[in-house]
């Protein structure tokens, strides 16, 4: 089976842009924001350079793309109105995704800020009911967070607790972030059976559609998310190669969100391919 493996890229330049840079760093799949990072507004679209990007995807037969929701998402805010907003970016997000190639949409759950994490959980859901169309093919994904201050999403509860209260569950899956269950208290470096193990209890491993690869800086449970590049933290790269190669991921889009530049991106998926091959020939 195909491993899909890329990193988080800009499209700032465009997405054909993006599509071939992903390429020249050796990867065969990428992930990039739908619009800023940081705030809400989105960049006008380009029907021609949509076109070339799909072309080249179907041509370089890469796996599914990523797209990543701003960080000030917070679809379960106090405030309805940031809550609204939140409703209205994911659904343009999404309109994005569909014209450029049906893949996965990744959110951060957001942080329920003193309501409660039933409360939370209950909002999350509410928007994904309110947005998604049982005709569209991209899916949602519900990212592991670290479970700092009042964040949703670090215990594996939360997100089932989430994906129970929605009507359209074959558009909705969970991205996981290794340097965030880390953080959040999951042993990924010393137990990674044991922690699959227990989601697949909890979730079901059925709805891991995508994973983020990252070291992480700290020890496991300081509920802190701090991204390394791989080896550089506590996690180290044996523990992310048994991620990426564990038969109950397989076939999922791995990306990197590493604190690197595209060289240095390119340079970890190199190394982790060569890693990857050796050991498929022991």
């Amino acid at each position: 089976m195909t491993c899909y493996l890329g990193a988080h890229l800009s499209s700032a330049k465009g997405y054909a842009k993006m599509a071939r840079r992903a390429a020249e760093i050796g990867a065969n799949t990428c992930q990039f924001f739908c619009r800023n990072p940081r705030g809400s507004r989105a960049k006008s679209l380009n029907e021609g350079d949509l076109e070339q990007c799909r072309t080249f995807l179907v041509e370089r037969n890469f796996g599914p793309l990523v797209g990543h929701a701003p960080y000030i998402m917070n679809p379960c805010a106090k405030d309805p109105g940031i809550r609204e907003l939140a409703a209205r970016m994911m659904a343009e997000d999404l309109m994005l995704m569909e014209r450029l190639t049906p893949g996965y949409y990744v959110f951060h759950p957001g942080s329920h800020v003193g309501q409660g994490i039933e409360e939370g959980c209950r909002q999350i859901a509410a928007m994904l009911n309110a947005v998604l169309r049982p005709e569209q093919q991209t899916v949602v994904l519900l990212e592991t967070m670290t479970g700092k201050g009042t964040e949703v999403g670090g215990r594996f509860e939360d997100l089932r607790a989430i994906l129970s209260q929605v009507t359209c569950r074959e558009k909705v899956g969970v991205c996981m972030d290794t340097c965030h269950m880390s953080d959040a208290g999951y042993h990924v470096a010393g137990d990674l059976d044991g922690v699959l193990a227990e989601f697949d209890r909890v979730v079901g491993l059925r709805w891991v559609k995508a994973a983020h690869i990252n070291d992480s800086l700290n020890p496991v449970g300081a509920q802190k998310d701090r991204h390394a590049a791989i080896g550089e933290g506590t996690l180290g790269t044996d523990a992310i190669l048994r991620f990426i190669t564990h038969p109950a991921l397989a076939g999922i889009p791995f990306e990197l969100e590493t604190p690197q530049d595209d060289e240095g991106h390119g340079r970890e998926l190199a190394m982790l391919r060569e890693r990857i091959a050796a050991r498929s020939v022991q």
